[in-house]
């Protein structure tokens, strides 16, 4: 099995297997990085990594695993301005009154049908 050395912050050099280490590369960008789980501190380490430095880590043997933006990042924003303190104030207040969230969501319901 291939011995693969990377950094961890608190421990400096430490020696891992392919096992160890998983690949995560973004398919929004192309981005990629490589994580693992130093033997000496038991920290989760993510480090960024470069085409070559994927390329070699799979050939290796490390698994890779694609992920995305969640697609809210991808809605298109309000015209709106951030949510002021009194505003966040009255969401909490109608939180709390069981009268008129109950009220808010029949009314929701009902639009439905």
């Amino acid at each position: 099995m291939a011995t693969i050395r990377a950094t961890c912050g608190e421990c400096g050099d430490v020696v891992l297997t392919a096992a160890d280490v998983r690949v995560l590369l973004c398919t929004h960008d192309n981005s990629a990085s490589y994580t693992f789980r130093c033997p000496g501190c038991r920290l989760m380490v993510v480090k960024a990594a470069r085409g070559r430095t994927v390329d070699l880590l799979v050939a290796s043997g490390v698994a890779m695993s694609s992920w995305d933006y969640p697609a809210e990042l991808r809605e298109p924003r309000g015209a709106g301005g951030p949510i002021t303190h009194d505003e966040l104030l009255d969401f909490h207040r109608f939180l709390v009154d069981d009268a008129r969230f109950t009220e808010a969501l029949t009314a929701l319901e009902g639009g439905r049908h």
